[in-house]
């Protein structure tokens, strides 16, 4: 919650008018102490109540993390290593084992809570965490890869493009997250539908560069914090939508509970509907 994405998605996330209880966790040798950015977000007027807890280095959070986790509706995992000049390799070496132990920990404290998965390499993290769910008897479907930032740069780059009012626009972005797997369906969207095969090629390749183009333009520092805390906001929003009643389609990379939706895949970034028992229905690609 401390990190460069946790802080902005903090603070979306306790302007939601639904959340009425947020929780924010991380490592107690974070640079920015948890205190302080849980004491800055208790100054937003808003009803939320907002809590912090922290581990040691050592703790491990199925041990450490009940009152954290206990009546979560909702779980935003954004921590692990950030994917800047590292290769898929090396971050499922390094990000496997946080998100084992925090995935581990959500199915021992709150096993209905639908968890968003914000860590790279998503298209390999996603299918291990929710086999993980799936062994210890829980719906893997509530294991959900944010690929929200995919559909919103493909919703902004048309407005962009076509000039045309960007609420009126929705791209569905499928495949895998980020990079050449994820894919664009300009075809689905009436504004993009009319754009010529040159503008939808520079558009797909600025999609799927996205967080390299970024990362370039801050100098190596960091990648893209901000639109990626939007989006999370973005996904939460629909899985908060869902859970009270209104259902609410969303972009995910998650395993779709219809069979018949997947194509012949296990795990696939697709639209899919959100409502009061979480991921209700896969739509087909």
């Amino acid at each position: 919650g401390c990190n460069q994405l946790g802080q902005p998605l903090s603070m979306l996330l306790a302007l939601d008018p639904r959340v009425w209880e947020l929780t924010v966790q991380d490592l107690a040798i974070t640079m920015t102490p948890l205190e302080g950015v849980v004491c800055d977000l208790h100054h937003l007027e808003r009803k939320c109540k907002v809590k912090a807890y922290s581990l040691e280095a050592v703790q491990k959070p199925i041990d450490h993390l009940e009152e954290c986790l206990r009546g979560c509706h909702l779980v935003m995992l954004c921590s692990g290593w950030p994917s800047n000049g590292r290769t898929a390799s090396d971050l499922l070496k390094l990000n496997g084992s946080i998100a084992k132990n925090l995935v581990e920990a959500c199915a021992k404290h709150c096993p209905q809570a639908i968890v968003g998965l914000v860590m790279q390499p998503m298209n390999s993290l996603v299918p291990a965490m929710a086999r993980l769910y799936a062994r210890v008897g829980l719906d893997p479907s509530r294991i959900c890869g944010v690929t929200s930032l995919d559909v919103a740069r493909a919703n902004k780059f048309v407005h962009v493009e076509t000039q045309k009012p960007v609420e009126t626009i929705s791209v569905p972005v499928v495949g895998g997250t980020s990079g050449p797997s994820a894919l664009p369906l300009f075809s689905q969207d009436r504004v993009a539908a009319a754009l010529s095969a040159d503008q939808t090629t520079d558009i797909l390749e600025r999609i799927q560069a996205g967080c390299t183009e970024v990362t370039a333009a801050k100098k190596g520092k960091c990648g893209a914090t901000l639109a990626q805390a939007y989006a999370c906001s973005r996904f939460a929003n629909a899985v908060l939508s869902g859970l009270s009643g209104r259902r609410t389609t969303e972009c995910c990379f998650v395993q779709s509970p219809d069979p018949a939706a997947r194509a012949g895949l296990d795990f696939c970034a697709s639209k899919v509907t959100f409502g009061p028992r979480g991921v209700e229905r896969g739509h087909p690609i």
